[in-house]
């Protein structure tokens, strides 16, 4: 029998291409135009909106390795425009998106049945100490089973977010350390690991070159990595913390696969409609399936 804690895991690296479709997608430039926000503050108020127009110190404690300065700046700028304005956008912007990857798939009913049913596990689900997943959970879920299965799956997602959030405060990672670390290279390639690259972390995230380079120099005085010219590579001790926080994230996403009988045929359902997405060609890293 799979565990729990092996089901988390494999429903993080099935699931994860689908909801990243709300930031990475071919119609992202005629968002930012619609609502006059830039890809920041597009972003952050696509994300963060469920959470209503709190203070940006919240939104900034709840994206941990984003820069405060970003969120201070780009969230008021989406709480202006107006969040459910900026909520709108992003559902039809997904339907579309999501829609076209899908193609016939997007009517198949089975794909409603996985919604509902991934929405089921989100419902039983504690919130506490997890405060994006509980936003995401208290927002309305379509009705349109391609957009519903979007949310149910960012209701998880984010629920295991939270707790990847907690197990970087245990590792003793600040938010610049969290990214710097992230982001270094590995001596043992991990098949799957996600990640952007510096330059385009840094892009996404606003931490300056000098502000990188004094978090990597705070990780190598903890013997975590090294730094060279050519960037930052994990020592043992790095990769070492590296599959810690990774196994206590996973444990901490267990919880809710947990007495879910049929986790493994949900998780085995969603793949061709992940793969529909994949195949589209716009996440990064992939290319367009040929017809």
């Amino acid at each position: 029998m799979t565990t729990s804690t092996a089901l988390a895991r494999a429903a993080y690296k099935t699931l994860e291409p689908f909801h990243v479709t709300a930031y990475f997608n071919p119609e992202l430039g005629s968002a930012y135009e619609d609502t006059g926000l830039d890809g920041h503050a597009w972003y952050v108020g696509a994300r963060a909106a469920p959470m209503g127009p709190c203070a940006p110190s919240v939104v900034a404690a709840a994206f941990y390795n984003f820069n405060p300065a970003l969120i201070e700046r780009a969230w008021p700028a989406a709480v202006a425009v107006g969040l459910e304005t900026v909520s709108d956008r992003r559902w039809t912007l997904l339907d579309s998106v999501l829609g076209t990857a899908l193609g016939s798939l997007a009517n198949d009913p089975a794909l409603a049945t996985l919604a509902g049913r991934l929405g089921d596990i989100g419902d039983t689900a504690s919130f506490a100490g997890r405060p994006l997943a509980a936003a995401w959970h208290s927002a309305d879920r379509p009705e349109v089973p391609h957009l519903a299965l979007w949310h149910s799956i960012t209701v998880l997602r984010e629920w295991r977010g939270d707790g990847h959030l907690a197990a970087l405060i245990d590792a003793e990672l600040d938010p610049t350390e969290a990214a710097v670390f992230h982001e270094a290279d590995r001596t043992t390639p991990q098949p799957g690991r996600r990640a952007l690259g510096k330059r385009i972390t840094q892009l996404t995230r606003q931490w300056s070159e000098t502000e990188w380079d004094s978090a990597a120099e705070r990780l190598a005085a903890r013997g975590l990595l090294t730094t060279s010219p050519e960037g930052e590579t994990l020592t043992d001790d790095g990769l070492t913390l590296d599959q810690h926080i990774e196994d206590r994230t996973d444990i901490m996403a267990s919880a809710v696969w947990k007495n879910v009988p049929d986790a493994e045929q949900l998780i085995t359902g969603a793949r061709p409609y992940v793969k529909a997405v994949i195949d589209a060609g716009f996440l990064p890293g992939t290319k367009k399936k040929a017809s």
